[in-house]
């Protein structure tokens, strides 16, 4: 049985109300943006790399926050 068989078969079974979320969801899901996850990945690299070296990372101990007054 493929995958659209066995939801049918599901489907088929629900009040009218749950078969109408059932589509809302079908519907979010085709909405939804189909990018590619590497290219993704790679636009946030470079955005990234356009701040490289701009900030220096100092490790912070907790106990110096509060002792500033900081949290």
């Amino acid at each position: 049985m493929s995958t659209a068989e066995r939801i049918f078969s599901e489907v088929r079974t629900l009040t009218e109300p749950q078969a109408q979320e059932v589509l809302d969801f079908v519907a979010r899901l085709k909405a939804r943006p189909r990018g590619d996850a590497e290219a993704r990945r790679q636009v946030a690299l470079r955005t990234l790399a356009k701040y490289r070296g701009r900030f220096e990372a100092t490790q912070v101990k907790r106990d110096e926050l509060y002792d500033r007054g900081l949290r």
